[in-house]
């Protein structure tokens, strides 16, 4: 059973998600909240595997709240809700540790879909839609804390982050910031597709990235992928 924690401001719009997701026999909603505070809190109460956030809430927003909750170390993964597929609230809250966004004119099966694969590790956005934000937007709005957006020197001060990869693995990263899915990365560099799928498992353990979405955004921040202009 997939427990589901709906914030939103809206009452209407939280009670069309309820209905929808308590209407699946693997769904549960374990509660409701009206703004960012009570999102962080009731996350923390009920541990759930999804937090369907809305960004525009009154005192502290969705990307605030998606920021503490992922800070908090809990196994919850963020799922925004937005109005728009590429502006700044999106990028913002990819760049926070969600999982994914999805537009509010999605249809239903469309976020049931999305809480699913949330809900088991996937990330809901394709990571070629990922580097159009993170190309959109990099040069605009401020870096994340302690992230470089522009290439990491070599020698000692190179992100610690990527002192664990190997050479195949720091290649497979580069070509996943660049967008690529495992299909393609398995033709282009003539290896099995299974094979991929394991250098990404071990890539997002040893980056310590929660899904494909975050490490996208790591292939920016240590400058292993520069933004195309």
């Amino acid at each position: 059973m997939t427990t589901v924690l709906i914030a939103d401001d809206q009452p209407m719009q939280r009670f069309g998600f309820r209905m929808l997701l308590e209407s699946q026999d693997d769904m549960t909603v374990v509660d409701e909240a009206a703004n960012g505070t009570e999102a962080v809190r009731l996350a923390d109460r009920h541990h759930p595997d999804v937090v369907l956030m809305d960004i525009r809430m009154p005192g502290l927003d969705g990307i605030e709240a998606t920021r503490r909750i992922i800070a908090s170390g809990a196994r919850t993964r963020i799922l925004i809700v937005t109005t728009f597929d590429l502006d700044e609230y999106a990028y913002e809250g990819l760049r926070a540790g969600a999982s994914g966004f999805l537009v509010k004119d999605a249809q239903p099966e469309e976020l049931l879909a999305g809480v699913r694969a949330v809900a088991s590790g996937e990330a809901v956005v394709a990571p070629t839609l990922t580097r159009r934000l993170l190309d959109t937007y990099l040069h605009h709005l401020p870096a994340a804390p302690n992230a470089s957006v522009a290439p990491t020197p070599p020698g000692p001060k190179e992100d610690p982050r990527l002192s664990a990869l190997t050479d195949r693995e720091r290649e497979i990263l580069t070509v996943i910031g660049h967008g690529w899915t495992n299909t393609e990365i398995a033709g282009r560099l003539h290896l099995a597709e299974s094979t991929v799928k394991t250098h990404v498992t071990r890539i997002l353990a040893k980056t310590g990235s929660r899904d494909r979405v975050q490490a996208v955004i790591l292939a920016y921040d240590t400058g292993l992928v520069t933004p195309e202009r």
